[in-house]
């Protein structure tokens, strides 16, 4: 791991031998004073970047990387949610979306069957992610021993099968039958907000709700075990409330079983809720981090290309971080609406620069300030990953735009973190374990 240290002040030209690799000098000027910040770059980006790039030609290391980010980029995710009508199956749909009932991008709901065929609805940020609304089970047109097949099986990744008040035969056999061809399932018990309010309404002073969840968990696992299925696993779920009960489970178990680039699309793609879906949002992002810096370290190497050229890649890339965290006005509006606040409430949680202004002038401050003091550290790259050799302006562009990116994706995480908790309430019991004091480098805050 390579440590980038940023002193107070100005430092003097830089002695090569009194570097080692544990420091970069990268000053950060803000405000009419010099700022300190350290960071690191990941061990295990200095690896792969080793092991991948093997040519010298920046033709085709240039192609090699692309190619890594266009094999993420193009992952597609066809996620199947079917069930019984009237279990909430469209509601749960748009929760996974973020969109409200209202949205014309939204599945319809109703209180009776409101899909007669295999319907796709589009992520609103990735359209390479669809959530299929499938025709409830065990209707005349549906029957359990035909439905995949009406369905198109094959296009899924996997099946949510959902009930809102019992598992029935038709629910294990389509589990079965899915199992059969090769897919995964998963059991979702929706409306879970509805009977807590029903058992507190009959019995409000003996009314506890971890006791009422656990009852709910074992009813539907005696169902379906008495239907024939062994071991199965049930999550408690509210479409209304996705930060409560088992939505975080459901989220964890897909993203474990699901394998590659479909891993990170699922952990993109789903609303992020509690702080652990944040922290796992980012951690996937950041492993792509060091194939965008490269990238826009071979913009600044082209002959005849300034450097500024790398600025709108890089500018496109902090936007899709931003809303995949939500920070844009479209994800904190919705969210406002959903919780019942104000969508100001929510946008004065946001407190990074670049989230609050992603604009290029504010990259190209950042990127021109790390590339003034960035030869040493060039220098110093190139014992890891020799070709950055030939790359002298490469290679301070390279630390630059990673520094970038993996200083706005912390800061944008732990926006999204204040906006959750002040969406959902829950400043007070997490306020200790989820808000950070500023951390002073290149994006002060």
């Amino acid at each position: 791991m390579v440590s980038l240290s940023f002193p107070l002040s100005p430092p003097p030209p830089p002695d090569e031998s009194a570097w080692l690799f544990s420091a970069f000098p990268f000053p950060f000027q803000f405000g009419g004073i010099f700022r300190t910040a350290t960071m690191e770059i990941q061990e295990v980006d200095l690896r792969e970047m080793g092991s991948l790039i093997q040519s010298r030609v920046i033709l085709e290391v240039s192609n090699q990387v692309q190619s890594l980010l266009e094999s993420v980029e193009t992952t597609t995710l066809e996620i199947a949610v079917t069930g019984e009508s009237g279990a909430g199956k469209s509601t749960f749909i748009n929760a996974l979306l973020g969109l409200n009932d209202g949205d014309p991008r939204a599945a319809p709901t109703g209180v009776t069957e409101t899909t007669f065929s295999p319907m796709p609805y589009e992520h609103p940020r990735l359209p390479r992610v669809h959530i299929w609304d499938l025709p409830g089970t065990g209707t005349p047109r549906f029957q359990a021993e035909t439905y995949l097949q009406q369905v198109g099986f094959e296009r899924y990744d996997f099946f949510i099968i959902i009930a809102s008040e019992r598992f029935r035969e038709n629910h294990v056999k389509l589990a079965r039958a899915v199992a059969a061809m090769g897919k995964r399932f998963y059991f979702v018990r929706s409306k879970i907000d509805l009977d807590l309010q029903a058992s507190r309404q009959r019995r409000p002073t003996r009314f506890e709700e971890v006791h009422v969840l656990r009852e709910i968990e074992a009813d539907c696992i005696r169902q379906l075990k008495k239907e024939g299925l062994d071991s199965p696993k049930v999550f408690l779920i509210s479409s209304f409330e996705l930060h409560r009960f088992d939505f975080q489970c459901l989220e964890d178990t897909l993203a474990e079983e699901l394998e590659g680039h479909k891993r990170h699309v699922l952990l993109l793609s789903f609303p992020s809720v509690t702080t652990e879906a944040v922290q796992k949002k980012k951690a996937s992002l950041r492993r792509n981090i060091w194939k965008k810096a490269l990238m826009a370290c071979f913009f600044s190497a082209l002959p005849g290309l300034p450097f500024h050229l790398n600025i709108p890649m890089l500018l496109k890339t902090l936007d899709s971080y931003r809303r995949s965290f939500g920070l844009d006005d479209d994800s904190l509006g919705a969210l406002a609406l959903t919780t019942s606040k104000n969508p100001s409430q929510l946008k004065n949680q946001v407190s990074s620069t670049l989230a609050r202004d992603l604009s290029e002038n504010a990259v190209h401050v950042i990127l021109s300030q790390a590339a003034t003091y960035g030869k040493v550290a060039a220098r110093l790259l190139k014992d890891r990953v020799p070709f950055l050799d030939n790359l002298v302006a490469g290679g301070i562009s390279f630390v630059a735009a990673y520094y970038l990116l993996h200083t706005a994706l912390d800061n944008f995480a732990k926006d999204a973190e204040r906006v959750l908790l002040a969406a959902y309430d829950l400043e007070d019991e997490f306020q200790k374990s989820v808000f950070y004091p500023p951390e002073p480098g290149f994006i002060f805050d």
